[in-house]
């Protein structure tokens, strides 16, 4: 079940936990001035509840922070956003390691950021800013060739239609022909190679490909 606004929209569930009342108190703030989300009451039951979505903020992912993360993996939060004071690439790829697949700098959460990717998240794609997401991408490149390299496994920093729509475009399909073989509108394939591009610091989609075949994600 999930809840309704006034509007008739449909608005997300979000769990927050935060390591200091001062911050709880702060982003519990930000978070119910926004209509597509609903803050859920400290205690009050998940129960009937679908794609609730945590948001957990610390000053830093150390082990106490890991443990929470864990916690938070284990009670069924499928879908977990880390506001983050300081990120390092250990703590980053342990944060990831844990359930976390959207991420907000302290510095840059604003009801807007916030919502956005607490939105992306509910939706079923990652958030991450570009920057940590190279510095993420750099630690999964080094895992894929030193670890899942040799078992035959693979790891892709990439959502499967982002995957596709690479594959298609390294096949010299122009937007119109991707479009027509995923089912896509235009607009929905330009805006998927906008944001890859946006997110990976890419120039163009001959970059992209290249990228994502060097990183070995197609």
């Amino acid at each position: 079940m999930q809840f309704q606004g006034g509007s008739g929209a449909v608005r997300i569930p979000v769990r927050l936990t935060a390591q200091d009342p001062i911050t709880q108190a702060g982003l519990a703030g930000q978070l119910r001035t926004r209509h597509e989300l609903r803050l859920l009451a400290e205690g009050e039951s998940e129960e009937g509840l679908d794609g609730v979505v945590a948001v957990f903020a610390a000053d830093r992912v150390a082990e106490g922070e890991l443990q929470v993360l864990r916690r938070l993996q284990r009670g069924g939060e499928g879908r977990t956003v880390l506001v983050a004071t300081e990120l390092d690439d250990s703590g980053l790829v342990a944060a990831v390691e844990c359930g976390v697949v959207g991420v907000v700098r302290r510095a840059d959460a604003s009801a807007q950021r916030l919502a956005d990717t607490i939105t992306a998240v509910a939706r079923g794609e990652g958030s991450v800013p570009a920057d940590l997401l190279g510095r993420l991408l750099d630690q999964v490149g080094r895992l894929q060739r030193q670890v899942l390299d040799p078992r035959g496994l693979a790891f892709t920093g990439l959502s499967p239609r982002e995957i596709d729509v690479l594959r298609l475009v390294a096949d010299g399909k122009d937007t119109a022909e991707i479009a027509r073989t995923l089912a896509f509108s235009e607009r929905t394939v330009k805006n998927i190679l906008h944001d890859v591009t946006t997110r990976l610091q890419l120039r163009n989609r001959s970059h992209a490909v290249a990228y994502a075949m060097r990183m070995g994600f197609i």
